[in-house]
Order: C-alpha cells, then structure tokens, then sequence
C-alpha cells in the first residue's frame, strides 16, 4: 500500500491504479527471492511492521507485506487502484454483488480496503496520497490484466465501481487482441481485461485473478534465477501483440506474476 514519499495524486481517471503490493507469509523469503530475480532492493515502509517497499535503482516498485491471519485473501500480487473514497466504492463494489474483504480501514496516512469481484479476482483500493509511482514508468509494472471468464461483464462491473465509460471524459475503453483496454487521457492503459480463464478449474494459472507484468531486459535470465531460487515458471510465449515475450512465475510461496521484455528502453 503507498505511504512512504508520498504526494498528492490526482489520477488521470477514477481507479487509476496506483500501486501493487505482495501479501505473503513470510516477507524475508520474499525478499531474498525477488531480490535474486528481478534485482530489487528494499528498505522499511511506514505502514506497518515488516511492510517493506521494493526499489529499482533506487525508486519504488512494489510493496511485500505479511499476511495475517485475519485477512482472508490468499498470497497474491494485488493492485490498488485510487479512488476519491473508499467506503463509497466499497458500497458500489457490494451492491454489484463482489465482496469487500478487508476494510475499509485507516493505513498509515491513507485508508484502504482489499475486495474480490464477482468471479474471486483480488484488488485493493486506496483513498490517500501515493508514492511517485505510475504504470509503464521504471521497474513499476508494464501493465495489470484481469484475466477472467467474461471480459465484457467484468469490465461493466470494474466500469460501474470505478466509473469508468466510453463517454466519461478522459477515458477510452477499446477491444483489441481479445481484451478490454483502459487508456486515460493520455493514452496510458490503465488496465486490461482479457476473458477466457475458467473459476472452476484446478490448475491456478487460469483461476480469475489480476496479473501484474514486470518489465525485464532479458527474460530466460530472470526464469533461469527463478527457478534456480526455488520458483516455477512457465514457458516463455511472445506477446499478444507480438511486440515482446512473457513468462509467468510463481514464487517459493505462490505468488504468481508474469515477466515480460520491455518494448524498447525500460522508461523512467
């Protein structure tokens, strides 16, 4: 969750996302595994003990925090998204039927809450100032995808809780490559939404869920340290558009995300 080095941030568009953070049972294994891989340092954050921030040549990427007990949501890559207010779109998020987990709650000097749509995808929401941070920028995430079962009702829920719409200024919703692509103003995607993945099934790679991408240079030295630190991963498969490579990875305590090679110098 965003706390430390904060500014004011006014997002481009309502659930702008504006951090992803890695709930998981033991933040020291955490760190030394995606201190190996993706090369990440840490220091201490601010909301909370053993809550720490992941740096990329010195600015913040991600967050890795302990999973208590208390908080029935399962070791995951999870994204917030900002919003103006956190108990309004908690409300939004129950009256469509999905679930407000944890929350809302005061965190650090913001307030925040963890939910699940209506097909069990995790996303956290965040009212507050959020570190320097944005999607496509550094070593922070390339890209969120919701991978799901149906891409257009999910993106009529997402739409409805976060009041994204084709005719909302600022905001453009496309279909392209089988998924529904969010861009702001700017032509930032925001998100994207791909259907196709089946709730029931056993296999864990295809279970509703939002995937987080991190940028790499080169992609079988990351899976290669992966594996060699006691992770899992998947075959490397090119892109949708064709403009890279991916390969998804499950870390020693079942964190999935997916590496993917940038698409021309990583930018700052």
């Amino acid at each position: 969750m965003p706390a430390t080095k904060a500014r004011n941030t006014t997002a481009a568009i309502g659930g702008a996302p504006c951090w992803v953070s890695l709930m998981t049972h033991d933040p020291k294994v955490a760190q030394d595994f995606y201190g190996k891989v993706l090369g990440w340092q840490f220091r201490p954050g601010t909301v909370g003990a053993g809550f720490s921030i992941a740096l990329a040549e010195g600015r913040p990427v991600a967050g890795i925090g302990a999973l208590t007990p208390q908080w029935h949501v399962p070791i995951a890559w999870t994204p917030y998204f900002a919003v103006e207010s956190v108990n309004e779109t908690a409300a939004r998020i129950r009256e469509r039927g999905a679930t407000v987990a944890v929350g809302p709650l005061e965190v650090g000097k913001g307030r925040a809450a963890l939910a699940a749509d209506r097909d069990g995808a995790v996303f956290g929401l965040w009212e507050g100032q959020t570190l320097s941070w944005a999607v496509g920028q550094g070593g922070a995430p390339m890209c969120l995808e919701l991978r799901t079962r149906d891409a257009f009702e999910s993106a009529i829920f997402y739409g409805e809780v976060f009041g994204w719409a084709p005719d909302r200024p600022g905001c453009d919703i496309t279909y392209e490559h089988d998924e529904v692509v969010v861009r702001d103003d700017r032509g930032h995607t925001v998100a994207a939404l791909r259907g196709g993945a089946v709730e029931a099934a056993p296999d864990p790679h295809v279970r509703p869920r939002w995937h987080v991408y991190f940028p790499v240079r080169d992609i079988e030295q990351v899976t290669a340290a992966a594996v060699a630190a006691g992770g899992f991963t998947l075959p490397v498969t090119p892109l949708v558009d064709g403009g890279g490579c991916e390969a998804v990875i499950r870390d020693p305590q079942g964190g999935l995300f997916t590496v993917a090679t940038a698409r021309g110098p990583l930018q700052g």
